[in-house]
């Protein structure tokens, strides 16, 4: 049974930084390139960061590049994502998955809000 669990998003202020992280199960994480998605109400669902399975190749949307780094950690299943310089606009939910995403792969997602 294929897990993703995202975890690490919270409340921070404009110029802040966080850092995410989603753990995989149930399948060969390492083989795949894995992506950071968010969606905010109303919107749909867009990819933020990618990086491939061994080459480590990175995305990123126009958005976020120079202030977001996605990473990951094959021996831990792990994927990351460190945010800085969050904007207001960052807020959102953040989920991790496959790239392209599988939708049966899609876990709760973690809340970042970012607010003065």
């Amino acid at each position: 049974q294929v897990q993703l669990v995202e975890s690490g998003g919270g409340l921070v202020q404009p110029g802040g930084s966080l850092r995410l992280s989603c753990e995989a199960s149930g399948f060969t994480f390492s083989a795949y390139t894995m992506g950071w998605y968010r969606q905010t109400p109303g919107k749909e669902r867009e990819l933020v960061a990618s990086i491939s399975s061994v080459r480590l190749n990175t995305d990123y949307a126009d958005s976020v590049k120079g202030r977001f780094t996605i990473s990951r950690d094959n021996a831990k299943n792990t994927l990351y994502l460190q945010m800085n310089s969050l904007k207001l606009e960052d807020t959102a939910v953040y989920y991790c998955n496959r790239k392209p995403p599988i939708g049966a792969y899609w876990g709760q997602g973690t809340q970042v809000t970012v607010s003065s």
